[in-house]
């Protein structure tokens, strides 16, 4: 397949140029003299597929059903929204019960099908997490860190847990970095933790944070928290990424271009933390065991706490755009930054030979026109 006339993205913008991938899905490092199936872009963006690292469900599917074929489900439905890879994202639930839903995502990767979006490892969210900023998971199964049942999980799974959240504050969880860090990302969230806390797990090696601003103490002068102890640590590191929900509901669009221009769009990952009831109609759906009510682009729990989003990625990058969020900036946060914290940035996220050709045709106008 070529593709023609097309504005291609690179991390430094957009070059207009042609592009070919070959049999077996990867990015050729030449045209070849003929190819009978041409896709002519002209006046338009070729762009690598999304990447969400954050999401729990979509269309009536939900991670932690267990359940092989809802799984597929969503992953069908992200593939046809331009979200080519996601991390299916784990609740805080009984250990038990964790090893079931994470067996689900090792099947699909041992069997991928090009059909619909790969799964490029697993995000555990809970249960090592702070009660008070639990959010909408449920406070029954919350657990001090606990290296041992990570690692049964690990283990369990084939060692394809990408991200475990950590609320820093908890007992013995700076122990549990030291241990736990060369394996996984440790991503401080769900917390209460206050700068000192969030410092030291930092310093620990914790390199990422859960959905900055929702869980988490304010961003205060007198008390910065997670946020501002993440500024330092992106500062210091061109490693540490903050997942961000670009929905319109969970963070201001001013803040939205605040924190770009805080952190630097190259630490900046745009997720979508959308439940099951993304992509279907209004109505009462379940998320961690929990009574979640969809209304237009807003989902809650019955006292009205946020229960992740409706809205999946390509809608997230659309909306960051709209904010004012420059596009390459928001392309990045989107591809070239969560394959970086996925450590898979020399196979997926950019439009280079012998990657995979993950490719996005989109309008001027951020429409999404084709996917390969």
């Amino acid at each position: 397949m070529i593709i023609k006339n097309g504005s291609v993205f690179t991390s430094d913008g957009f070059e207009k140029k042609d592009i070919a991938f070959d049999t077996s899905h990867r990015i050729m490092a030449a045209l070849p003299s003929a190819d009978p199936d041409v896709f002519d872009a002209e006046g338009c963006y070729v762009v690598p597929g999304f990447i969400d690292i954050h999401t729990h469900g979509a269309v009536g599917a939900d991670f932690c059903d267990a359940d092989l074929s809802g799984l597929k489900r969503m992953a069908a439905y992200l593939k046809s929204c331009g979200i080519t890879t996601f991390c299916p994202t784990s609740m805080t639930l009984p250990p038990e019960k964790l090893k079931e839903i994470f067996k689900t995502a090792s099947d699909l990767m041992d069997v991928p099908d090009p059909a619909i979006s790969r799964v490029a490892g697993i995000n555990m969210e809970g249960p090592f997490i702070s009660a008070e900023k639990r959010g909408a998971q449920k406070i029954d199964h919350i657990k001090n860190p606990d290296s041992s049942m990570f690692f049964s999980l690990f283990h369990g799974c084939q060692d394809r847990i990408k991200f475990v959240t950590l609320a820093p504050e908890l007992p013995g969880s700076l122990s549990f970095i030291d241990t736990v860090k060369d394996v996984v990302s440790v991503s401080l969230g769900h917390s209460s933790a206050d700068y000192d806390a969030a410092a030291a797990g930092f310093s620990h090696g914790a390199d990422h944070v859960t959905h900055l601003f929702n869980g988490m103490e304010p961003f205060l002068h007198r008390n910065p928290g997670i946020v501002g102890a993440a500024a330092d640590a992106c500062a210091a590191s061109e490693n540490v990424f903050l997942e961000l929900i670009c929905d319109g509901i969970h963070i201001h669009p001013s803040m939205i271009r605040s924190v770009f221009h805080l952190f630097g769009e190259d630490h900046m990952i745009l997720i979508s933390d959308s439940m099951r009831a993304c992509g279907m109609e209004d109505g009462i759906y379940e998320l961690g065991g929990q009574r979640v009510e969809k209304n237009g682009s807003r989902a809650t729990l019955h006292d009205g706490t946020l229960a992740g989003s409706v809205t999946n990625l390509f809608s997230c990058f659309q909306n960051a755009v709209s904010f004012g969020i420059p596009l390459v900036s928001a392309l990045k946060a989107v591809t070239v930054n969560p394959a970086k914290s996925l450590h898979m940035e020399y196979a997926i996220g950019q439009l280079l030979p012998g990657m995979e050709a993950d490719i996005l045709i989109l309008s001027k106008d951020l429409s999404l026109i084709a996917v390969f």
